[in-house]
Protein backbone atom coordinates (compact mmCIF):
# COMPACT_ATOMS: atom_id res chain seq x y z
CA UNK A 1 0.00 0.00 0.00
CA UNK A 2 2.14 3.10 -1.61
CA UNK A 3 -0.63 5.96 -0.86
CA UNK A 4 -1.04 7.53 2.75
CA UNK A 5 -4.06 5.46 4.32
CA UNK A 6 -5.82 6.87 7.05
CA UNK A 7 -7.03 4.02 10.08
CA UNK A 8 -9.74 3.98 11.85
CA UNK A 9 -9.72 1.77 15.09
CA UNK A 10 -12.50 1.11 17.63
CA UNK A 11 -11.51 0.46 20.92
CA UNK A 12 -13.27 -2.25 23.21
CA UNK A 13 -12.99 -5.58 21.51
CA UNK A 14 -10.77 -4.33 18.63
CA UNK A 15 -7.72 -2.23 20.18
CA UNK A 16 -8.40 -3.79 23.57
CA UNK A 17 -9.90 -6.37 25.78
CA UNK A 18 -13.23 -4.77 25.89
CA UNK A 19 -13.73 -2.46 29.14
CA UNK A 20 -9.61 -2.23 29.37
CA UNK A 21 -7.31 0.50 28.36
CA UNK A 22 -4.43 -1.16 27.55
CA UNK A 23 -3.80 -2.58 24.22
CA UNK A 24 -1.41 -5.61 23.12
CA UNK A 25 2.18 -4.31 22.74
CA UNK A 26 2.06 -6.13 18.99
CA UNK A 27 -1.22 -3.46 18.45
CA UNK A 28 1.09 -0.22 20.02
CA UNK A 29 3.31 -1.13 17.77
CA UNK A 30 1.98 -1.49 14.61
CA UNK A 31 0.29 2.05 15.26
CA UNK A 32 3.87 3.18 15.59
CA UNK A 33 4.99 1.86 12.59
CA UNK A 34 1.98 2.77 10.26
CA UNK A 35 2.48 6.15 11.57
CA UNK A 36 6.22 6.09 10.77
CA UNK A 37 5.30 5.00 7.30
CA UNK A 38 3.40 8.09 6.54
CA UNK A 39 -0.31 6.31 7.46
CA UNK A 40 -2.54 7.87 10.45
CA UNK A 41 -4.09 6.31 12.52
CA UNK A 42 -7.24 7.16 15.01
CA UNK A 43 -9.48 5.98 17.62
CA UNK A 44 -12.83 5.43 16.22
CA UNK A 45 -15.07 5.07 19.46
CA UNK A 46 -18.40 4.75 21.14
CA UNK A 47 -16.76 5.94 24.13
CA UNK A 48 -16.83 9.53 25.56
CA UNK A 49 -13.69 11.88 25.69
CA UNK A 50 -13.64 11.02 29.48
CA UNK A 51 -13.34 7.34 28.69
CA UNK A 52 -11.25 7.73 25.62
CA UNK A 53 -8.47 9.78 27.10
CA UNK A 54 -6.47 6.57 28.79
CA UNK A 55 -5.63 5.82 25.05
CA UNK A 56 -4.46 9.46 24.04
CA UNK A 57 -1.22 7.86 25.19
CA UNK A 58 -0.07 5.92 22.28
CA UNK A 59 -0.42 9.43 19.83
CA UNK A 60 -3.28 9.06 17.88
CA UNK A 61 -3.78 11.39 15.25
CA UNK A 62 -7.06 12.14 15.76
CA UNK A 63 -10.62 10.96 17.51
CA UNK A 64 -13.93 10.04 16.47
CA UNK A 65 -15.52 9.59 20.07
CA UNK A 66 -19.14 9.19 21.25
CA UNK A 67 -19.88 7.37 18.37
CA UNK A 68 -19.34 10.34 15.98
CA UNK A 69 -20.93 13.25 18.31
CA UNK A 70 -17.03 14.44 18.84
CA UNK A 71 -14.60 13.91 16.35
CA UNK A 72 -10.70 16.04 16.32
CA UNK A 73 -7.76 15.84 13.73
CA UNK A 74 -4.58 16.91 14.72
CA UNK A 75 -5.92 18.59 18.31
CA UNK A 76 -8.61 20.55 16.22
CA UNK A 77 -12.35 19.55 17.15
CA UNK A 78 -14.23 19.21 13.79
CA UNK A 79 -17.27 17.92 14.95
CA UNK A 80 -19.32 18.86 18.79
CA UNK A 81 -22.84 17.83 18.85
CA UNK A 82 -24.79 16.69 22.32
CA UNK A 83 -28.30 16.20 22.18
CA UNK A 84 -30.74 19.08 23.29
CA UNK A 85 -31.85 18.75 27.09
CA UNK A 86 -35.28 18.36 25.76
CA UNK A 87 -34.29 15.15 23.75
CA UNK A 88 -32.35 13.93 26.81
CA UNK A 89 -34.81 14.25 29.19
CA UNK A 90 -37.54 12.94 26.92
CA UNK A 91 -35.62 9.51 26.63
CA UNK A 92 -34.58 9.40 30.59
CA UNK A 93 -37.66 9.76 31.56
CA UNK A 94 -39.93 7.06 28.67
CA UNK A 95 -36.92 5.12 29.24
CA UNK A 96 -36.65 4.91 33.41
CA UNK A 97 -40.88 4.48 32.62
CA UNK A 98 -40.19 1.58 31.60
CA UNK A 99 -37.60 -0.17 33.61
CA UNK A 100 -34.46 0.26 31.03
CA UNK A 101 -31.04 1.02 32.73
CA UNK A 102 -29.58 3.73 31.61
CA UNK A 103 -25.59 5.51 31.52
CA UNK A 104 -25.46 8.97 30.62
CA UNK A 105 -22.55 10.14 29.13
CA UNK A 106 -20.99 13.75 28.58
CA UNK A 107 -17.83 15.15 27.50
CA UNK A 108 -16.15 14.75 30.33
CA UNK A 109 -17.76 12.14 32.33
CA UNK A 110 -20.72 9.55 32.27
CA UNK A 111 -23.56 8.87 35.20
CA UNK A 112 -25.26 5.26 35.70
CA UNK A 113 -28.32 4.43 37.47
CA UNK A 114 -27.64 3.06 40.62
CA UNK A 115 -28.73 -0.20 40.58
CA UNK A 116 -27.28 -1.07 37.27
CA UNK A 117 -24.03 -2.92 38.53
CA UNK A 118 -26.70 -5.52 39.94
CA UNK A 119 -28.37 -6.12 36.67
CA UNK A 120 -25.43 -6.72 34.79
CA UNK A 121 -23.96 -8.96 37.40
CA UNK A 122 -26.94 -11.79 35.78
CA UNK A 123 -25.81 -11.28 32.31
CA UNK A 124 -23.65 -14.46 30.34
CA UNK A 125 -20.14 -13.27 29.22
CA UNK A 126 -19.76 -12.99 25.06
CA UNK A 127 -20.84 -9.25 24.35
CA UNK A 128 -17.91 -6.92 24.48
CA UNK A 129 -19.97 -4.16 25.37
CA UNK A 130 -21.82 -5.90 28.32
CA UNK A 131 -18.11 -6.36 29.34
CA UNK A 132 -17.09 -3.17 28.57
CA UNK A 133 -19.53 -2.30 31.36
CA UNK A 134 -19.33 -4.51 33.64
CA UNK A 135 -15.47 -3.83 33.77
CA UNK A 136 -15.92 0.44 33.85
CA UNK A 137 -18.23 -0.31 36.84
CA UNK A 138 -16.47 -2.65 38.91
CA UNK A 139 -13.24 -0.48 38.14
CA UNK A 140 -15.38 2.44 38.53
CA UNK A 141 -14.14 4.34 35.31
CA UNK A 142 -15.76 7.55 35.86
CA UNK A 143 -19.14 6.49 36.14
CA UNK A 144 -21.02 8.10 38.69
CA UNK A 145 -24.32 7.81 40.16
CA UNK A 146 -26.93 9.22 38.35
CA UNK A 147 -28.17 11.42 41.25
CA UNK A 148 -24.55 13.06 41.21
CA UNK A 149 -25.93 14.79 37.11
CA UNK A 150 -24.47 17.64 36.95
CA UNK A 151 -26.47 18.79 33.56
CA UNK A 152 -22.96 18.26 31.35
CA UNK A 153 -24.57 18.36 27.59
CA UNK A 154 -25.37 14.51 27.05
CA UNK A 155 -23.76 12.73 23.62
CA UNK A 156 -25.19 9.58 23.76
CA UNK A 157 -27.38 7.07 26.25
CA UNK A 158 -26.25 3.47 26.84
CA UNK A 159 -29.54 1.44 27.22
CA UNK A 160 -29.64 -2.12 29.19
CA UNK A 161 -33.17 -4.24 29.41
CA UNK A 162 -34.48 -7.52 29.05
CA UNK A 163 -37.05 -7.06 26.51
CA UNK A 164 -37.24 -5.48 23.21
CA UNK A 165 -40.83 -3.82 24.06
CA UNK A 166 -39.37 -1.66 27.00
CA UNK A 167 -37.70 0.74 24.43
CA UNK A 168 -41.45 0.57 22.16
CA UNK A 169 -42.35 4.26 23.99
CA UNK A 170 -39.39 5.55 23.54
CA UNK A 171 -39.01 4.66 19.91
CA UNK A 172 -42.23 6.15 19.35
CA UNK A 173 -41.17 9.36 20.58
CA UNK A 174 -37.66 9.57 19.43
CA UNK A 175 -36.56 7.44 16.49
CA UNK A 176 -37.28 10.04 14.13
CA UNK A 177 -33.88 11.90 15.68
CA UNK A 178 -31.81 8.71 16.94
CA UNK A 179 -31.04 5.35 16.19
CA UNK A 180 -31.49 2.63 18.54
CA UNK A 181 -28.29 0.99 17.60
CA UNK A 182 -29.04 -2.64 19.62
CA UNK A 183 -26.07 -5.11 19.87
CA UNK A 184 -26.13 -8.75 18.50
CA UNK A 185 -26.84 -11.38 21.73
CA UNK A 186 -26.56 -14.27 23.02
CA UNK A 187 -30.09 -16.35 23.25
CA UNK A 188 -31.25 -15.28 27.20
CA UNK A 189 -28.69 -12.27 27.36
CA UNK A 190 -29.98 -9.22 28.59
CA UNK A 191 -30.25 -6.52 25.31
CA UNK A 192 -28.19 -3.65 25.13
CA UNK A 193 -27.19 -0.77 22.93
CA UNK A 194 -27.34 2.91 22.54
CA UNK A 195 -29.01 6.28 21.17
CA UNK A 196 -27.03 7.85 18.62
CA UNK A 197 -27.98 11.14 17.04
CA UNK A 198 -29.02 10.22 13.54
CA UNK A 199 -27.01 13.84 12.24
CA UNK A 200 -23.72 11.35 13.59
CA UNK A 201 -22.04 8.06 12.88
CA UNK A 202 -18.83 6.69 12.94
CA UNK A 203 -19.11 6.72 9.31
CA UNK A 204 -19.71 10.44 9.27
CA UNK A 205 -16.82 10.85 11.56
CA UNK A 206 -14.36 9.26 9.12
CA UNK A 207 -15.82 11.27 6.56
CA UNK A 208 -15.60 14.67 8.13
CA UNK A 209 -11.57 13.84 8.73
CA UNK A 210 -10.94 12.52 5.35
CA UNK A 211 -12.53 15.95 4.06
CA UNK A 212 -9.99 17.90 6.56
CA UNK A 213 -6.66 16.33 5.13
CA UNK A 214 -7.86 15.75 1.90
CA UNK A 215 -7.97 11.76 1.50
CA UNK A 216 -10.31 9.91 -0.41
CA UNK A 217 -12.36 7.40 1.28
CA UNK A 218 -10.75 4.95 -1.23
CA UNK A 219 -7.58 5.16 1.11
CA UNK A 220 -9.07 4.25 4.35
CA UNK A 221 -9.36 1.34 6.68
CA UNK A 222 -11.39 0.62 9.44
CA UNK A 223 -11.47 -1.87 11.96
CA UNK A 224 -14.33 -2.73 14.45
CA UNK A 225 -16.16 -5.37 16.20
CA UNK A 226 -19.65 -4.34 17.03
CA UNK A 227 -22.82 -3.11 15.78
CA UNK A 228 -21.78 0.65 16.68
CA UNK A 229 -19.02 0.00 14.13
CA UNK A 230 -21.62 -0.60 11.12
CA UNK A 231 -21.54 2.71 9.37
CA UNK A 232 -18.12 2.80 9.83
CA UNK A 233 -17.42 -0.31 7.92
CA UNK A 234 -19.78 0.53 5.13
CA UNK A 235 -18.08 3.99 4.49
CA UNK A 236 -14.52 3.05 4.99
CA UNK A 237 -12.59 1.34 1.64
CA UNK A 238 -11.57 -1.50 3.51
CA UNK A 239 -13.66 -2.77 6.79
CA UNK A 240 -11.87 -5.03 8.54
CA UNK A 241 -13.52 -7.22 11.24
CA UNK A 242 -12.03 -8.87 14.37
CA UNK A 243 -12.45 -12.37 15.00
CA UNK A 244 -14.56 -11.89 17.89
CA UNK A 245 -17.04 -9.75 16.07
CA UNK A 246 -20.80 -9.49 15.67
CA UNK A 247 -21.99 -11.31 12.60
CA UNK A 248 -23.37 -9.02 10.90
CA UNK A 249 -20.06 -6.83 10.91
CA UNK A 250 -18.58 -9.93 9.30
CA UNK A 251 -20.96 -10.08 6.81
CA UNK A 252 -19.91 -6.07 5.54
CA UNK A 253 -16.27 -6.62 5.50
CA UNK A 254 -13.48 -7.47 3.59
CA UNK A 255 -10.88 -8.90 6.25
CA UNK A 256 -11.55 -10.84 9.29
CA UNK A 257 -8.76 -10.92 11.08
CA UNK A 258 -7.82 -12.66 14.42
CA UNK A 259 -9.46 -11.43 17.73
CA UNK A 260 -7.92 -8.80 19.93
CA UNK A 261 -6.26 -11.65 22.09
CA UNK A 262 -4.52 -13.23 19.27
CA UNK A 263 -2.76 -10.02 17.99
CA UNK A 264 -5.08 -9.53 15.30
CA UNK A 265 -4.88 -5.88 14.55
CA UNK A 266 -0.98 -6.54 13.74
CA UNK A 267 -1.72 -9.18 12.06
CA UNK A 268 -4.00 -7.09 9.89
CA UNK A 269 -1.55 -4.00 8.95
CA UNK A 270 0.80 -6.68 8.20
CA UNK A 271 -1.22 -8.49 6.12
CA UNK A 272 -2.54 -4.85 4.80
CA UNK A 273 1.22 -3.91 3.78
CA UNK A 274 0.97 -0.93 6.30
CA UNK A 275 3.72 -1.99 8.21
Amino acid sequence: MGDKKLIFIDIDGTLTVPGENEPPKSAVEAIRKAQANGHECFLCTGRNWDMLSPLLRYHFDGVIGSSGGYVTCHDEVLYDCPMTDAQRDTALTSLHKHGVFCTIEAKTGSWGDENMDAFLKDQPAGNSEIERWRKALASNLGIRPMSQYDGSPIYKIVIMCNEMSQLDEAKSLLEKDFNFVIQEVAAHGCLNGELVNRQFDKGKGVEKICRKLGVPIADTIGFGDSMNDLEMMQTVAVPVCMGNGAEALRKVSRIVCPPVQEDGLAKAFADLGLI
